[in-house]
Formats: structure tokens, C-alpha cells, sequence
């Protein structure tokens, strides 16, 4: 019997390290790269009207308008020259002016240090 049991403690044990080896690989897998370009943020006069996924917009909300990405996907934001990022749900579409490729909420916006410059260069990755 105590060497049944023993089999059994070494069997789970081993599982146990299994899943931890593989939950450990997954945290440190790299996101992937999903855009890269100028990021803009939605004017104020869009507050409560209706986004292309049907909810109404919210500037202090961490949502954002991708051209493709479905409704949402969650991806982070990430500004090169100062390390800033933020994670936010695609809820839109847009933006719709050449070169642009995410347009964020005033609060996205806010936690990115963009609110002075109006548009900023980004990385958009996925979230893992």
C-alpha cells in the first residue's frame, strides 16, 4: 500500500511541475506586434454617441477604434519614446484620416502623456 501511494504522490508531483513549467512559458511568451503608426484621440464632441459596436462612447472609458480589429479585443497601446502604455477594448472603427491607426478615449489618451501633443507614434501588441 505505501508504495502505491507513493506512485501516486510522484505521479502527481510530476503533473503538478508539468503544468507549472508550462505556466511559466506562457507568461513569458512576447505579444505580438499587431500595428504600428500614429495614434489620435476621440474630440469631445463624441461623448454618448453611439460607437460601430453599438455602445455609447465614454471618454473615461480605456476603449479605442481600430480599422479591423474585431469589437472587443483588448490590445495594449504602448508609446516607444516614453515606455507609457495602456490596455483598451476595441469598440469602434476608425480613424479615418490617412496614416492614423487607433484613435483612443480622452482616458486612454490621458495615461499614454498624449493629451498636449494631439497625436503620438504607437506600438498596438495583443494582450497574452
Amino acid at each position: 500500500m505505501a508504495t502505491r501511494t507513493r506512485l501516486i504522490l510522484t505521479g502527481a508531483a510530476i503533473s503538478l511541475a508539468g503544468l507549472l513549467l508550462i505556466g511559466t512559458a506562457a507568461a513569458h511568451e512576447t505579444p505580438e506586434l499587431i500595428d504600428k503608426g500614429i495614434a489620435s484621440f476621440y474630440s469631445d464632441r463624441f461623448q454618448g454617441q453611439t460607437t460601430a459596436s453599438g455602445e455609447p462612447f465614454d471618454q473615461q472609458a480605456l476603449t479605442a477604434a481600430h480599422p479591423s480589429l474585431p469589437f472587443g479585443t483588448e490590445v495594449i497601446v504602448t508609446r516607444p519614446d516614453n515606455g507609457r502604455e495602456v490596455t483598451v477594448l476595441i469598440n469602434d472603427r476608425g480613424p479615418f484620416v490617412r496614416g492614423r491607426i487607433i484613435d483612443l478615449s480622452k482616458r486612454a489618451a490621458r495615461e499614454l502623456g498624449m493629451i498636449n501633443r494631439g497625436t503620438v507614434p504607437v506600438l498596438v501588441t495583443s494582450v497574452q
